[in-house]
């Protein structure tokens, strides 16, 4: 009842800057306000009465007083079954493998896999990413086909995957011993799945360039979340890069090219979106962060928060009946069938590229190709769909990109004088 009357209000609002495609004005469902709050109400409809059992559990003492054959599942999801390790520093990475003189060859082999296959499984989920949100299905001469509108399911399909390759990892290779609470990865999943939300249904009134320049951006929220989260410090290069970064991302967004078409034009929507993605997505690593001082491997976390976007998306999915809606969209159209599963392997892929690359080579190399999977993306859009940038908008992206590789340097140098430094001494903190 509260949410009629506020929707009902911003609508208007909402869209007297914009031009929303007639496809996206066809009834309410497709207003991703209302689409926000829906999926919101069905992910509450799971997390209140899983908060009311943890802290029944709580109450109880169930953990002294507990018996049955429920009690190790209910022992692992609410108290977890070890202390956090006492070594928090850098605990998100297992240890890196240092390459040796003698096998020079073989680290160039690795890392050039490592480049190649996280540049194939990210460029190719961003194409397809844009094609999926922007682009009709089952077009004709006579009929003008159907977009598919509900981000959700292509956030599930996503989820499911990586839960799948996660899994099977976590099965087949030796993991360390897991002690984190099952609940708690319950915070990031949530977190995780609104913000790749809101970055799907961004695409809807925005262009990917742009959708990519706000997630380089999103190093200032970060930044921010680690002061509430993490109680971390920066340094004074951290702040310079931020702010370069910010500028960058301004000259982009207010240059404007005469022959933009509606879809490339940015919107209030979009702007909207994009900050829920980024704030989202920026909890969502701090988050996890804070979860590395227990010990675990990346691969268990990502099972761990796997299982919750699952349950998460397919229970607001059955809910709102957008289910089997979208299965029957997958029925009718093959090509989006393959879109789809394409775009969940890419998704998967990459994470298990991502902690490969990290585990040989360090963040700093990883940065490095991520930074330029970044730059390749807005290239390989511009040419596939036809996005303009001015002459504004293109030193913009530069300066973006000028920041980020100035950060990896500065980082990477500050790194090497921690190592130098007298064992009396405190390294300075990283980020």
């Amino acid at each position: 009842r509260f949410c009629i009357p506020l929707l009902l209000a911003s609508r208007p609002m909402m869209a007297a800057g914009e031009e929303i495609a007639p496809a996206l004005q066809d009834s309410w469902g497709d207003f991703w306000l209302f689409r926000f709050f829906v999926n919101a109400a069905g992910y509450a409809s799971i997390v209140v009465p899983g908060f009311l059992l943890i802290q029944y559990f709580k109450r109880r003492n169930y953990l002294e007083t507990g018996r049955g054959i429920c009690f190790p599942v209910i022992k692992s999801c609410v108290f977890g079954s070890e202390v956090k390790s006492v070594h928090q520093d850098d605990g998100s990475l297992p240890p890196r493998a240092e390459p040796t003189e003698s096998s020079t060859a073989r680290q160039i082999f690795k890392l050039l896999l490592c480049a190649a296959g996280l540049q194939a499984s990210y460029l190719t989920w961003g194409v397809l990413q844009e094609r999926v949100m922007t682009r009709t299905y089952g077009a004709t001469e006579t009929d003008p086909g159907e977009k598919f509108k509900d981000s959700q399911f292509l956030v599930f399909m996503n989820r499911i995957l990586a839960f799948t390759v996660a899994g099977l990892y976590c099965a087949l290779t030796k993991q360390p011993r897991h002690g984190a609470p099952m609940y708690k990865y319950s915070f990031a999943s949530l977190s995780n799945i609104l913000s790749s939300w809101c970055q799907y249904e961004a695409l809807k009134y925005i262009s990917f360039p742009t959708q990519v320049l706000a997630k380089a951006s999103k190093v200032i929220p970060v930044m921010m979340m680690g002061k509430l989260v993490s109680r971390k410090s920066y340094e004074y290069w951290e702040y310079l890069t931020a702010a370069l970064i910010s500028v960058g991302v301004s000259m982009f967004l207010l240059s404007s090219a005469p022959n933009r078409t509606v879809s490339t034009v940015t919107t209030f929507s979009g702007i909207v979106l994009l900050a829920g993605y980024i704030i989202f997505d920026s909890f969502t690593s701090n988050w996890q962060d804070a979860l590395f001082t227990y010990k675990m491997s990346p691969v268990q976390m990502m099972f761990g928060v796997n299982v919750f976007s699952c349950l998460f998306t397919v229970g607001s999915l059955l809910e709102q009946g957008a289910l089997l809606e979208s299965l029957r969209f997958m029925a009718r159209h093959s090509e989006f069938t393959a879109h789809a599963v394409l775009l969940s392997v890419c998704s998967a892929c990459g994470q298990l590229f991502i902690f490969y690359t990290i585990n040989q080579f360090g963040a700093a190399v990883f940065t490095i190709i991520m930074t330029l999977r970044q730059a390749f993306a807005i290239l390989l859009s511009c040419l596939i769909y036809g996005h303009t940038v001015t002459v504004v908008g293109g030193l913009g992206i530069a300066v973006v990109f000028m920041a980020l590789f100035l950060r990896v340097y500065a980082r990477s140098r500050m790194k090497k004088r921690s190592k130098k430094l007298p064992p009396g001494e405190t390294p300075v903190q990283k980020v």
